[in-house]
């Protein structure tokens, strides 16, 4: 808990001044005023959020945390829990789709065990920060207790702290866990006061007969555990995930280091939520990479005030979008950096 409350305490709002500089900037290159679009609101944030207004983005790295899900006994999932077992290994190894789009950005993937079942083998390049071997089923019972979720944001907080030490400058967040789209629905239904039938959606590939089955789940385990919503931590122990614990203690972890924090996709915008819930001024340092084709997706953006900027119906996790977006973020700061102004040409802007 001590790192999590000095993570907490060191999180302040973005900063303004940076902002407005940036903006000034972008309003007087040589271009008609607004006309790179989201290009423009990205330099922003990015400024903001940094406190520079051509600020380094050099290396980015995605921060992939695996943990299963006990929910997974009430066959919530169309895959076996297995596979956390099989892809896991494999995204560390660059072999999956996170890796591959990592790569292809210039980005890193460093993939951590945060909540798997069995442990990882031995020769595996993903590193074993192992805090519960599974959530237990909601649907019986809270999901963990109050500190094992404590334990998986700090360590997020400290992988992502980690990160920022070997200088990376923008953060992506991904995940791995077989059924974790259960844990995600329940956390947006908490917090909107919403029917999961409203946001429930196939996660990976459930089929239409299964589907009652796994919202009649989320509603048990909402009305068994009796989440407070304003209580983040209350949320993630009763209905929450391991890796979404991770993954929200590396949002806390950005803000607090001024480092823009990317959000990939469904599971990502639930620990996004856990994170805004914590703290209020991390939304502002997070960036929202894409609009998942998982069906409460839409909803858990709206939710949050997040305006995705990449529409790919793509509905894969793994930190997947957040690696996509890397060089559109090289492009909003190369546009604020390289382009000429209208002072150049001795022109009015335009």
């Amino acid at each position: 808990m001590c790192l999590l409350k000095e993570t907490l305490e060191k999180i302040t709002g973005i900063n303004e001044e940076a902002r407005k500089a940036s903006r000034d900037r972008i309003d007087v290159l040589l271009k008609p005023v607004g006309s790179l679009g989201v290009l423009e609101d990205i330099a922003e944030q990015i400024s903001a959020i940094t406190g520079e207004v051509i600020p380094d983005v050099s290396r980015k790295c995605v921060l992939t945390y695996a943990g299963d899900h006990g929910i997974c006994d009430e066959g919530v999932s169309a895959a076996p829990q297995v596979f956390t077992d099989i892809m896991t290994p494999m995204i560390a190894e660059y072999r999956t789709g996170v890796g591959v789009l990592a790569r292809a950005a210039g980005a890193d993937v460093f993939v951590y065990d945060v909540g798997m079942k069995n442990p990882l083998p031995q020769d595996c390049q993903a590193v074993d920060k192992n805090v519960k071997r599974c959530t237990d089923n909601m649907r019986k019972g809270p999901a963990m207790s109050r500190d094992e979720a404590v334990a998986a944001l700090e360590v997020g907080i400290e992988t992502a702290n980690e990160a920022i030490e070997k200088g990376y400058k923008v953060i992506g967040t991904g995940e791995m866990g077989i059924g974790n789209t259960t844990p995600s629905t329940a956390i947006f239904a908490v917090l909107g006061e919403v029917d999961p039938l409203e946001i429930t959606g196939v996660g990976a590939n459930l089929a239409e007969e299964m589907m009652d089955n796994k919202v009649q789940a989320i509603r048990d385990a909402i009305a068994l555990n009796q989440p407070d919503k304003t209580d983040a931590l209350d949320i993630l122990s009763k209905v929450g995930g391991l890796e979404i614990a991770a993954m929200a203690g590396a949002m806390l972890a950005g803000a607090a280091a001024h480092v823009p924090v990317v959000v990939d996709g469904y599971i990502s915008t639930a620990a996004a939520a856990i994170a805004i819930t914590l703290k209020p001024e991390v939304k502002d340092y997070l960036i929202c990479s894409h609009a998942s084709d998982e069906k409460g997706a839409n909803y858990g953006s709206e939710l949050l005030g997040f305006a995705p900027f990449l529409l790919m119906n793509m509905r894969l996790g793994e930190g997947s979008g957040a690696a996509l977006a890397f060089p559109l973020i090289d492009a909003a700061i190369a546009m604020n950096r390289e382009m000429a102004t209208y002072d150049d040409v001795d022109m009015a802007v335009v």
